[in-house]
């Protein structure tokens, strides 16, 4: 088996050390807290834990105004069925005036809140170790919340094994994980753009608009909120999809408050916000003053 992965080739054997790897990992940890979301990698890493660790792991998920409840419950379905331990915690995002604002460091302010919140947590239950589920790819992107990560001590097993996100799915799948071919998620400030006030009416016709295009049976949907104008992005091989739909889509995302509706010509990109930035730090301004 090959898998191809951007420009990094893993083959059985290497991918097989890397899964040792991440066991060791687990096992010097002894004791570990999960930051789950439900996710493909959250869910990897849990099941490793708890295949390496048994009842020495909690996996904590949080509740928050930008985090549809569909993905929180499916979150806390994945734990039960798969025989973990799991606390239900929420988390207030609108409390932070810092992640409201929503300047390019807004990812920063809401990880530093949830990231505190689990350390308090885990002193008062006795967890020396949070884990989340980052890996290498999270690297290649812009990040801020990397770094309310690493200042609050969170460790990314993952990472320090070195896993990308098509071998997570990989082995995902042969440990029979419903999440191996789950779409991507991010939460749903993250559709709105730096420097636009987070309201909460946004981010409910973002929830109701996404849930929209997956009941038409779209795998990988993204809604931007461009105030009047939603932006859709879906994986380009679906967007004439959404051109068959458009009348009815149109309808809907209408009935949410939206003027107009335009469907992104270069399909779905993890940060396609954060391209906004790229450009304005090649801008002539920028090259003339370095």
């Amino acid at each position: 088996m090959n898998l191809k992965l951007g420009n990094t080739i893993s083959d059985g054997l290497a991918l097989a050390q890397k899964d040792d790897r991440l066991g060791s990992i687990l096992k010097e940890m002894g004791r570990v807290m999960i930051a789950f979301s439900g996710g493909v990698d959250s869910t990897f890493v849990l099941k490793r834990a708890h295949q390496v660790l048994g009842d020495q792991v909690l996996a904590v998920t949080a509740a928050s105004e930008t985090f549809p409840t569909r993905e929180f419950n499916m979150a806390v379905k994945i734990a039960e069925d798969m025989g973990v331990e799991l606390l239900r915690t929420e988390v207030k995002e609108f409390d932070n005036e810092d992640f409201v604002a929503n300047r390019p460091d807004r990812c920063y302010h809401c990880k530093t809140g949830l990231y505190s919140h689990l350390q308090k947590l885990a002193g008062e239950l006795g967890y020396p170790y949070i884990v989340d589920g980052s890996n290498m790819d999270d690297l290649g992107d812009y990040r801020p919340g990397l770094q309310a990560k690493k200042e609050q001590g969170v460790r990314s097993p993952l990472q320090e094994a070195e896993f990308y996100k098509e071998e997570i799915r990989h082995l995902s799948k042969e440990l029979g994980l419903v999440t191996w071919n789950k779409p991507s998620f991010a939460c749903l400030s993250s559709r709105i753009p730096y420097g636009t006030k987070i309201e909460r009416y946004k981010i409910d016709q973002l929830d109701e608009a996404e849930d929209y295009l997956y009941q038409l049976g779209f795998w990988q949907v993204r809604v931007r909120h461009h105030d009047k104008i939603a932006r859709i992005e879906v994986m380009p091989d679906e967007i004439q999809r959404v051109i068959e739909h458009k009348e009815e889509i149109y309808t809907k995302f209408a009935s949410l408050g939206f003027t107009y509706v335009t469907l992104d010509l270069a399909g779905y990109r993890t940060g396609s916000m954060n391209e906004v930035l790229k450009k304005a730090a090649k801008s002539p301004e920028k090259e003339a003053a370095n």
